[in-house]
């Protein structure tokens, strides 16, 4: 098992709370997709924080839409 420091997943994003979040919405976007079900695939979860600290990942913050405004 990979561990993920929080400084190193967080060389690609503002913080490393921002960063776990980033990981966990490209994790469910991984999840959309079809897949080998092999026993040698990698967990989603593991396969988003490698691609953030790798700098794969490209993101924007958008800001929150208020309702009725």
């Amino acid at each position: 098992m990979q561990v993920f420091t929080p400084t190193e997943v967080s060389k690609h994003a503002a913080n490393k709370y921002l960063s776990v979040l980033i990981a966990a919405k490209f994790a469910r976007v991984l999840n959309e997709f079809p897949r080998d079900r092999s026993l040698h695939e990698k967990k989603l979860t593991t396969r988003a924080l490698e691609e953030l600290s790798s700098g794969e990942i490209e993101y924007r913050v958008m800001p929150r839409r208020r309702p009725g405004g």
